[in-house]
């Protein structure tokens, strides 16, 4: 392993434990969570190391925040609650699930729109990967985590998620539908958000390690 990367799988993994960490708490009557405005910087160290290092490293330090993921899931999986009478993980199995797998679709998406559209001007790969990343993590993530129609879990693991069906007005003064699909909204509105304001680091960053390594 080349150790120039190696910064890279840290930050991967710091950024990967703080949203874990952070997605426990609520903001904006439940809107969103802490952790909705770190993970998406996971996007970045992925596109700079795609950008510096190439397609090879950039695969590595996905690789590497999703081990740190599924860790943290493991971890969050084995740690018992008690609520209104029941006792029940912090982190249900299919929440877990549907990290993990989101996690790994959605940034070696990342790393393939990135190589693919590489050229041209500075921000179009990281602009466009971003997005496309952003995209299928949020509609596998949540899809898998709290769509009624995923069933395969069992009936224990649609219990635990089962508030994530509540009918409420989408995004708050819309049509009635299912609050997974209003927290799933405002969640890729932050990804978007995040995924251009990260083109002014992503630059500067990039410039950096490119004139070290001339």
């Amino acid at each position: 392993m080349q150790r120039s990367y190696i910064p890279g799988i840290i930050a991967m993994a710091t950024i990967v434990v703080a949203s874990n960490i952070l997605v426990q708490f609520l903001i904006l009557d439940g809107l969103l969570t802490w952790g909705a405005f770190t993970y998406p910087f996971a996007y970045l160290v992925t596109d700079i190391t795609n950008r510096v290092y190439g397609v090879g490293p950039a695969r590595k330090v996905v690789f590497a925040g999703f081990v740190v993921g599924v860790i943290c899931s493991l971890i969050g999986s084995q740690i018992m609650l008690q609520g209104d009478g029941f006792t029940y993980a912090a982190v249900p199995l299919r929440v877990a699930v549907a990290s993990g797998i989101a996690f790994l679709v959605a940034q070696l998406s990342d790393v393939t729109v990135f190589n693919a559209v590489r050229g041209g001007r500075w921000w179009r790969a990281p602009l466009a990967s971003t997005l496309v990343g952003s995209a299928l993590d949020t509609v596998i993530f949540f899809t898998i985590a709290f769509s009624a129609s995923v069933t395969f879990f069992g009936a224990n693991a649609d219990a635990a998620i089962s508030w994530a069906w509540e009918p409420v007005p989408f995004m708050l003064s819309g049509p009635i539908a299912p609050l997974w699909v209003t927290l799933a909204f405002a969640d890729w509105l932050v990804k978007l958000s995040l995924a251009l304001i990260a083109l002014i680091p992503f630059k500067m960053i990039v410039g950096r390690l490119t004139a070290r390594h001339a």
